[in-house]
This record gives structure tokens, sequence and C-alpha cells, in this order.
């Protein structure tokens, strides 16, 4: 079948994915109503094109904090890449490294974070964390993500707890015996995730700007208050994010989000987005209320479980091409 736009991976995923890796992925929280207002949101909203504008060359570049990556999408961090392919986060590090964008790797990968150094070197790579109640666990990590040449720290601040995805509790979900969170190996007992640390408070963006000296980019943000708070506390950018709708379930969609977000920064930090982004069109939209870069989540994984980084390559191959053709037909 010809893959023509990301809802034929997303097809293809259902079907051919197991069934309990599949309600992982797509899981949102409760209702689910979140989750998919991400998308909804995107529909409400219209261009204003403009006409007879000199459209014959584009330039679809961006920088993240200084670096150019080649159009304006990331791939957003999301665990547990094996389950949909074998090579889990090397085929992801490799495909953003050959589409030349930025990939943020999880503290849940099931890779470590020296194999997805090794699988694709002088990729652009920034790591996200999960702060944990051991909070040597956590040091040993950043410390590890700086020394392998990661060039960015994004710290997930909407998951104290693990938000209730009704499928993951009815299939008693845990990852196959043959895989492994590995950057967390021996750290504890994995999948139990009240071990994370519940009294993370901004003053901890202070403990993390001790361990190094990579930028922090702040996930989970969603209001002009919290905006405020992290340009106060020195973060380089914001990441607006409802991690997919797996959280609160009857938060806003990102794009909405996105408006008050941009107002309060003002230009002071980078601001970028993730969450329900389907199209080319989506991403102009993003950009047009304020975001540098958008970051992709499920449609990434249903990339790799169709051929793997090939397939990913594919996902933002697509993306890239309906961003250029919106630009030019919006003027």
């Amino acid at each position: 079948m010809a893959m023509v736009c990301l809802s034929d991976f997303e097809a293809y995923a259902k079907k051919y994915l197991p069934k309990i890796a599949w309600d992982f992925f797509a899981a949102g929280a409760d209702d689910c109503s979140t989750r998919d207002e991400n998308i909804l949101a995107y529909k409400r909203i219209r261009f204003r094109p403009r006409m007879l504008r000199d459209v014959s060359m584009m330039d679809i570049r961006t920088k993240l904090l200084g670096t150019e990556i080649s159009f304006p999408v990331g791939i957003a961090p999301t665990g547990f890449h094996q389950l949909a392919w074998p090579d889990g986060e090397k085929s992801t590090a490799r495909a953003a490294k050959a589409m030349n964008t930025c990939y943020i790797a999880s503290t849940y990968s099931t890779c470590t974070l020296e194999e997805i150094s090794a699988a694709a070197p002088g990729g652009l790579r920034w790591f996200q964390l999960y702060i944990h109640r051991n909070r040597a666990v956590s040091q040993q990590l950043v410390q590890r993500a700086e020394a392998l040449g990661f060039q960015g720290l994004v710290l997930t601040a909407d998951l104290p707890y693990t938000g209730k995805r009704r499928d993951d509790v009815r299939n008693g979900f845990r990852l196959p015996p043959h895989m492994k969170l590995k950057n967390l190996e021996g750290a504890f007992e994995v999948c139990k995730m009240s071990l994370l640390d519940p009294s993370v408070t901004w003053n901890d963006i202070y403990w993390l700007r001790s361990l190094t000296h990579l930028p922090i980019i702040i996930k989970g943000i969603l209001t002009k208050e919290d905006a405020e708070l992290a340009v106060r506390h020195g973060v380089q950018g914001i990441i607006v994010s409802n991690h997919g709708g797996r959280q609160l379930d009857g938060g806003p969609a990102t794009i909405d989000a996105l408006v008050e977000v941009a107002e309060a920064v003002q230009g002071r930090v980078e601001v970028y987005l993730d969450g329900g982004i389907r199209k080319g069109s989506d991403v102009l939209k993003a950009l047009a209320l304020g975001a540098k870069c958008v970051f992709i989540g499920r449609p990434a994984l249903w990339g790799l479980a169709y051929k793997g980084e090939e397939g990913l390559q594919d996902v933002l191959r697509i993306l890239q091409d309906e961003f250029r053709l919106s630009m030019a037909l919006a003027g």
C-alpha cells in the first residue's frame, strides 16, 4: 500500500503491532478527551492565505538553541521503542540524523544512551529526564548524557504520578521479559513508575543546573503562569505539552495553550510544541502561533512499526513535503 500521509502509518501500526503495544502507544488518560482534542483543535484553526507572493524559493530550515536543523519538526521523547521495532531507539536516532533533525531520547528507552549515541554519531540529540526519588540515579543519567555529547536536557514536568490509562490497566501492561529499561538497569525494579519523585518543584531546576552545562528545556508547560516561572528559573526552552493527553484529562490542547505561553515568554526563551501534529499544515499553524519547532510522538512510533528507521524517515519526509507545500500555498 502506498504510504501517502501519516494516517496511513497509523493504520498500518494498528493492524500489525501486538494489541498490548498498540494500546500502550495509543493510550490517553481517562476518557482520552485531551488526547483527541490535541488533534481536533488544529481542525478549527484557519489560515489567512496571501496570493501572488513569489514562493519559487523557500527555506524551511530553522535553529534549535543555535544548532541548525533541516525543518522545524523533531522527534519527541517516547518510551519503549523496541515495542515498535526490534532495533528500538537506535533506529530512531539513525532516522533523525539522516533527516538532519533533533531526537529527544527518553529516560525510558529500551536502548542505552551509549547505544543511541553510537548508532548515529554526530546527530543532534537531547536527553529527556524524569527525576526519580533516588536522586543519585537521575544525577548519573544527566552526567552520562552530557559525557556522550547530548546537547540539551529536557525535564518533563507533568508526571509526578502516571495518569490513568485504562487500556494499560485492563491489559496489565508490562514490558515483555526480553526488553529492559536499559538506562535504569539495576537502579530499581522497572515499570513501577511510583519511583518517580512527586516532590519535584521549580527549585529543582537550580539543582539540575548545578549538575550540568547543558541547556535545560522544560516540557509540559500549558499556562502563562508556568511559562513565566520557567523563564524566571533560567531555562533555555519550553515545550508546550500535555504528554500526548496521557496525564491530566481535561487540560487544554497544546496548540490552544501555545498562544498564551508564547505571549508570556515574549521571545525570551525558545518555545516548542508537541501533541496532535498529523500534517505539514499543522506544523505551519504551530509556527504561525508562536512555536519555533514541533516534535512528533506517536507518528514517529508508527513509522518505526512500518519499517524501522526507513519508515520513520518516510514519516518525516512526508511532513517535510507537506510543510513546504503549505508554506507555499499560504504565501
